[in-house]
């Protein structure tokens, strides 16, 4: 058995497998379009543990743009698109910076204000940081919340939900079919939308073993710099966790299952019940790239 990754995107789906990955999307007339690529092995050192996880970041932002790209051309129609490379470079840029300010800039700069009005706030490090990253986490909650209300964001929420029902077929070893793809639940472990959610706790304790005498810009760039750290251990957390979820000591399923159960929770707006059709595009994307890796 595969391990499987997917992204949605715009009308449609992206899965990833570890030599190649497929983006399949549906345009205005109903016809499904497919970009298909190989992917080059990591190299060894970065398969250990912590490293591979800030490859599979780097390597998931890249496919996702590129994924997002070519979902927009051909949801849009070719006679429509206006994405060139600058166009999306500056979309990618404004995006980043803008993500910068709200979720790490802002969380800390009210924490400082805090701490002035509460002194247990700066006279300890971890509660600074403990009500830093809370901040940071309903910021993100609000965020995701605002967005889900979003036409065209429900749409990719939808296929957010056909991609996980298409992987869980899969894992559960029966045919890649509508009928059992319908059956299967809208919520995975494995989602980017825990990973985020677990990076928001990682960073809670990581950012505590920062000095509380370091000034306010030394704190920002620190939680900067420490962002693939941070992603490292979330992402073996992730990967962890949803092995041990089906193990099959009963004690180790109910322990990690409480522990991903914020994540999958969170998965309530950041996926929705897809319609058939959503699933079928799911399903062409995760035999095209299953195809494609099995020829590798």
């Amino acid at each position: 058995m595969k391990n499987i990754g997917g992204q949605a995107v715009i009308e449609g789906v992206m899965m990833k497998a570890a030599k190649a990955w497929t983006v399949a999307v549906r345009d205005q007339r109903g016809e499904i379009h497919v970009k298909k690529e190989g992917l080059l092995e990591l190299p060894s050192p970065l398969k250990r543990p912590i490293l591979r996880g800030i490859a599979a970041l780097i390597q998931a932002l890249s496919l996702g743009i590129k994924a997002l790209s070519y979902s927009a051309e051909k949801a849009v129609g070719a006679e429509e698109k206006s994405f060139s490379p600058f166009t999306m470079a500056m979309t990618i840029t404004v995006s980043v910076a803008l993500g910068i300010v709200l979720f790490l800039l802002l969380p800390l700069y009210l924490t400082r204000l805090l701490g002035i009005v509460f002194s247990s706030v700066q006279g300890s490090s971890f509660v600074f940081n403990l009500v830093d990253g809370l901040i940071r986490i309903v910021f993100f909650l609000i965020y995701v919340a605002s967005i889900s209300f979003m036409k065209d964001i429900r749409r990719v929420f939808e296929y957010h939900g056909a991609e996980h029902k298409v992987i869980y077929t899969y894992e559960a070893g029966e045919a890649l079919t509508v009928e059992n793809a319908r059956r299967h639940s809208t919520l995975h472990p494995r989602c980017g939308t825990s990973f985020l959610l677990v990076v928001m706790v990682v960073s809670i304790l990581i950012f505590s073993f920062i000095p509380k005498e370091w000034s306010l810009g030394l704190k920002f760039i620190s939680r900067i710099v420490l962002i693939p750290l941070i992603a490292g251990l979330s992402y073996e957390f992730i990967r962890f966790s949803a092995k041990r979820v089906k193990d099959s000591s009963a004690l180790s399923r109910v322990f990690f299952g409480v522990l991903i159960r914020p994540g999958l929770c969170l998965q309530r707006i950041t996926t929705r019940q897809p319609d058939d059709a959503q699933i079928e595009v799911a399903i062409r994307a995760l035999n095209e790239v299953l195809s494609m890796d099995r020829d590798a």
